[in-house]
């Protein structure tokens, strides 16, 4: 029996289209909230990210955007298969954010 489960460490991608396609997505998510963390963090961070953190961020942009979003606010408990290096960067790149709102 074949796996048709998605690759998200495609042969046929090199990791600089991977970095392409993850800020395309990243700013077309669905909900704004959304499209505004991920797509101003791939923006800032994208070219920085290692193999693994890219293969983290496809798998990210396949969970529903509610539980992604309640994750990086820490609205919701992040599950074990998303507590990342990236996952933490995400988190992180909000906080001066929030900052600023509470002011």
């Amino acid at each position: 029996m074949t796996d048709n489960t998605p690759s998200y460490e495609s042969s046929t991608l090199d990791d600089d289209a991977r970095r392409r396609r993850i800020k395309f997505r990243a700013w077309h998510r669905g909900i704004k909230e959304n499209d505004l963390i991920l797509g101003t963090f791939a923006d800032a961070y994208v070219e920085d990210l290692t193999t693994d953190d890219l293969t983290d961020f496809e798998q990210l942009m396949e969970a529903p955007d509610q539980d992604v979003y309640g994750w990086i606010s820490n609205t919701k408990p992040v599950p074990d298969n998303y507590k990342t290096n990236l996952m933490t960067r995400l988190q992180s790149h909000i906080v001066p954010a929030r900052t600023r709102l509470e002011r």
